[in-house]
């Protein structure tokens, strides 16, 4: 008697637990596509402020990619008026150093700099590496942007061309006649307003060719979107660092760029850091668009375990929180409450559940990309699936073992998100 009462309170409990869920998880999905709608990818028809601040350029650079020399280039080509690009590589012997010669000669108009041989003031290699450039930054403000965004104007779409060389094919970036936007480095500026310490973009991928670069796009385009998006909304501190804008007088007040390399999620610490010393944050109208040459099905999967575990031990909350906002353990928790509360048949509403994520996992990531895809609906339903299913899998393959593989180290994370170094003996 004991253990059916006892079960029947856990029913009750996961019903209305259920409740809940869906309730928080369809307003997340309402307020990114309402969010991304209304304020991205549009022109910026507001006055532009006086006089927009100077800005020194952070690029963090290791190894050379296909897409590396085309994406710093777009830099030195942006219409900004005050700007200096500071390239900095870690390793003497990095072949980026000689691309990043190249492009220093191509453009000799264009206030660049490279420095080598990074500064260790911590255990992160990209705080290291970016040590020399943010200790020589002339501005006020310093826009920290990674080696694979593309700094364009508006959102580019690839058109893929076959050339008479063999069978090999060329990239072409076209931008919409009726479609340019304030560059990217305008667009960051402009959302600096006087209460604003720190502006950063919505993470998305370029147009690419192959499955892989389409499971990316639909997972950076839907579940990360709606985190992302509607944290941001509802003025939670949701920030990744591959394109952040932020006033340097604040993050030397908190010690500086060294002070967060004991940290291998800097970004997090940084944006708390400016948060709690009262700044508010604004997000870009355009996209922080990544374009690294070299992606495939398991590198996804490892970035993707790498940011859970960085979350796991940062926010413990997420133990418990991350795996219920999924589609799959969600509709799992929601059907039983359709069923507990309305005598709904559990699999008819499972399959309705996952059918309406599917449709709007498919509207935001339409939003997102501000234009057609550049793949098939089909091609979207397979990704889709595959993502969502997983989910769980890299959930449990973060919790399953602590130690992240980052670049060329090894690092054990602790609980608040300090890391140390795994010397293999």
């Amino acid at each position: 008697m004991a253990m059916v009462m006892a079960f029947e309170v856990v029913g009750a409990a996961a019903a209305v637990f259920g409740c809940a869920l869906f309730g928080i998880l369809i307003q997340m999905h309402l307020i990114c596509i309402a969010y991304v709608f209304l304020k991205m990818n549009k022109r910026n028809t507001e006055t532009p402020p006086m006089k927009l601040p100077g800005i020194s350029l952070l690029k963090p650079l290791k190894g050379v990619d296909p897409h590396l020399e085309d994406n710093l280039e777009t830099f030195f080509e942006l219409d900004y008026p005050e700007y200096e690009i500071l390239l900095c590589v870690q390793e003497h012997e990095d072949p980026a150093i000689d691309l990043c010669k190249r492009l220093l000669g191509k453009y000799p108009n264009v206030d660049a700099k490279l420095f080598v041989g990074g500064k260790k003031v911590g255990i992160n290699p990209k705080i290291n590496n970016l040590m020399p450039g943010y200790e020589a930054a002339r501005y006020d403000v310093v826009w920290i942007c990674d080696s694979g965004i593309r700094g364009e104007n508006g959102v580019c779409h690839i058109v893929w061309q076959q050339v008479i060389r063999g069978m090999s094919l060329e990239l072409k970036w076209e931008i919409p006649a009726d479609d340019v936007r304030v560059d990217t480095l305008a667009d960051l500026a402009h959302q600096m307003t006087e209460k604003v310490g720190l502006v950063h973009g919505l993470p998305y991928t370029a147009d690419r060719r192959g499955f892989a670069a389409t499971l990316e796009q639909v997972y950076f385009g839907t579940s990360h979107a709606r985190t992302y998006v509607a944290a941001h909304a509802t003025g939670f501190k949701c920030v990744t660092g591959m394109s952040c804008l932020m006033r340097k007088a604040v993050v030397d007040q908190a010690g500086g760029l060294a002070a967060f390399g004991q940290y291998l999620a800097e970004d997090y610490f940084l944006s708390k850091a400016i948060a709690d010393r009262g700044w508010q944050f604004a997000m870009a109208q355009q996209v922080a668009l990544q374009n690294p040459g070299t992606y495939s099905i398991s590198l996804f999967q490892s970035r993707v375990i790498r940011w859970t575990k960085l979350r796991i031990h940062m926010v413990p909350a997420t133990i418990v929180c991350e795996p219920v906002s999924e589609c799959f353990v969600s509709g799992l928790l929601v059907s039983w409450s359709a069923h507990y509360f309305f005598q709904w048949d559990i699999v008819l509403a499972f399959l309705c559940y996952v059918f309406a994520w599917f449709l709007l996992d498919f509207i935001k990531l339409r939003l997102v990309q501000g234009g057609p895809l550049s793949f098939s609906k089909l091609d979207y339903a397979v990704a889709w699936f595959i993502r969502e299913s997983m989910a769980l899998f890299i959930f449990c393959a973060a919790l399953w073992d602590p130690v992240i593989s980052w670049r060329t180290g090894r690092y054990r994370l602790r609980c608040g998100g300090t890391a140390e170094e795994v010397i293999d003996m």
